[in-house]
């Protein structure tokens, strides 16, 4: 089976784990913690950053740090994981839904304002699947209606929007470090500020709130939302493989192109795009199957994997979960992208000849 997704680990990885064990700081406290929040917030041009247990928690972190509560709302893309309105409903406040754009999928920021009430408090720009969001624009309605911006760079570990870092944006930015993902702890997260306060104001949280210079007193109600040493021994590792493992997504993107681009060409599929001002890591290479494939995606899938070749649909949109029933309202590029699109196989383990190999299955069916 050639996998959709898997960590690259090796020997840095190991020397690490073994020489946190032996220094018996296997816990939240221990120098990789603090070696990796540091490195991960200068590589992506931020001051300060805050290692969390996942990326999920780093989003619930972020927006409790900023005081988002009962009765506020929060822009979303409806195209997104799960967690990014979860979280947001954690504190009470009401995702609001935004359609996507056609032409990068990610949050349409045209679609933004004409949702704007007196209760909006943020937006939570997603970079979806590796690409960046239209900044600019997401940042100009931030200022025009104070909103705080919250970046969702869970899948844009190194994502360049016009040649700066996602994540380096807003006024927190949040990523994750699961498995599957550019650089991996297992489980981990961060959030990432260029606020001092902001900054002392989540470490605090992250910790049950206990207060920094007085042991076990507690002035807040927290959370144990702490990344292990261990798991930071791995982070501090795999960051210093993060921009080889950047350009083989590259390298693996442009493998895909080449492979399908005839079947672009003659209108069966749509591949995955990046726009002038972006800078994709493809964290999931992606292809929409356009009317004229005479096949949906299930149908697709299905016989990738009887060639032993694995994929994943793209997410549902939100706004059609149960747990949200927001059906009445219409997104259709969402929808439309939801429907059609497929992530390929995209560890940066692939080889050419298998992504020969994928690419020469899907032009056979």
């Amino acid at each position: 089976m050639i996998p959709i997704a898997e960590p690259c680990l090796g020997e840095e990885e190991l020397k690490n784990v073994i020489e946190a064990i032996k220094s018996g700081w296997i816990s939240s406290k221990g120098k990789f913690i603090e070696e990796f929040e540091e490195k991960f917030a200068r590589y992506c041009g931020v001051k300060y950053g805050v290692a969390t247990s996942n990326g999920t928690v780093a989003l619930h972190l972020a927006l409790t740090a900023l005081g988002i509560r009962e009765g506020d709302e929060v822009f979303i893309p409806t195209l997104t994981f799960i967690a990014t309105a979860n979280t947001v409903r954690y504190t009470g406040a009401k995702p609001v839904f935004v359609d996507s754009h056609p032409d990068y999928w990610c949050i349409d920021p045209g679609k933004i304002e004409e949702k704007v009430t007196l209760r909006a408090k943020a937006i939570i720009p997603v970079h979806l699947y590796g690409h960046p969001c239209d900044m600019n624009p997401i940042m100009k309605i931030a200022k025009k209606y104070n909103l705080y911006v919250i970046e969702d760079a869970a899948e844009a570990h190194g994502t360049e929007y016009k040649g700066r870092k996602v994540g380096s944006f807003g006024d927190i930015s949040c990523f994750s470090f699961y498995g599957n993902k550019i650089i991996t702890t297992g489980e981990g997260g961060m959030c990432l500020t260029n606020d001092k306060k902001l900054a002392e104001k989540m470490r605090i949280l992250r910790d049950h709130g206990m207060n920094p210079k007085k042991r076990y007193w507690y002035d807040i109600i927290g959370f144990n939302y702490r990344m292990t040493n261990l798991q930071a021994a791995v982070g501090v590792a795999q960051l210093e493989k993060i921009d080889k493992f950047i350009e083989r997504k590259r390298e693996i993107a442009r493998w895909y192109s080449e492979g399908l681009k005839d079947l672009e060409e003659k209108g069966f599929i749509k591949l995955h795009p990046e726009m002038p001002w972006a800078k994709s890591v493809y964290w999931m290479y992606s292809i929409l199957i356009e009317d004229k494939f005479r096949m949906n995606r299930e149908e697709l899938a299905g016989k990738l994997g009887d060639n032993r070749i694995e994929t994943r649909p793209f997410f549902h949109p939100i706004h059609v979960m149960p747990s949200y029933n927001k059906e009445e309202e219409t997104f259709l590029v969402a929808k439309n992208l939801s429907e059609r699109g497929i992530n390929l196989p995209s560890s940066v383990n692939l080889k050419k000849e298998e992504i020969k190999k994928i690419s020469s299955v899907i032009r056979k069916i």
